[in-house]
């Protein structure tokens, strides 16, 4: 018998969309491919970034008329502050990444969003997460904000062992740290997820997010309903962003 889950509990919320300029104010290396950038300004005292997948607008030449765009998880957020953290990827040679490689404090930037949020409550008896080098934020941030009385499982897949690192959280997670997209299937098809209430949230590339989404659905009997699986980008496609249903 499968899971019984609550996935209706699940509730979008929309806020206003708005562009903020910032300035960076701090640059820290993370990892060989991962940088922090947090970003300050008075713009930044409405922020709101209410779930662990939000995503806002990263705008290259802002000033165009056809700027560059980039998605971008909401790492931190301090109001008080008026300060917002980014993780970059530096994945490439992508304008993002370009910029990313290069940025020092006093840079000024352009953000837009979020447009809204997926809430997904806290109390599921479990939590899957599982993602490629693009998710790492996102799974970093929740389970920061997962309670000490969660269980998380916790599939990452990263091609550099360096990028590998100890991710915080009061939750009783396994953590496990892939290579490449055929572990992390196999890594998420050898789970023994609880029969009980639980969510699964997948995100990365388009083509392995959706095996992991037919892993959760025809072998695991994982509710679609309790699924977010989402195409944070794909093989040669340029600002692709996409949930994916049936």
């Amino acid at each position: 018998m499968g899971p019984t889950i609550s996935g209706s509990r699940v509730r979008r919320v929309r806020h206003e969309a708005r562009r903020r300029e910032v300035q960076v104010s701090c640059v820290r290396e993370i990892s060989p491919h991962f940088i922090e950038v947090t970003f300050t300004g008075e713009s930044l005292a409405d922020f709101t970034s209410l779930s662990f997948d939000d995503h806002v607008k990263f705008f290259l030449n802002a000033s165009d008329t056809n700027p560059v765009m980039r998605d971008y998880t909401p790492r931190r957020y301090d109001r008080e502050k008026r300060e917002l953290v980014i993780e970059f990827v530096l994945h490439g040679d992508g304008p993002a990444a370009t910029w990313a490689e290069g940025v020092q404090p006093g840079q000024s930037a352009v953000i837009g969003g979020p447009r809204g949020s997926m809430i997904i409550p806290l109390d599921f008896h479990w939590h899957l997460l599982a993602g490629d080098e693009t998710a790492v934020p996102a799974i970093a941030r929740r389970l920061e904000e997962l309670p000490a009385e969660a269980r998380a499982f916790v599939v990452i897949q990263v091609a550099d062992p360096r990028d590998q690192r100890k991710l915080a959280t009061r939750a009783h997670a396994d953590v496990q740290w892939v290579a490449n997209p055929d572990q992390s299937i196999a890594a998420v098809r050898q789970l023994a997820l609880p029969g009980r209430d639980g969510y699964a949230w997948c995100a990365g590339e388009s083509s392995a997010v959706r095996a992991l989404r037919n892993v959760l659905v025809q072998e695991k009997s994982q509710d679609r309903h309790a699924i977010r699986a989402a195409a944070y980008w794909k093989h040669g496609a340029v600002a692709h962003h996409e949930n994916l249903e049936d």
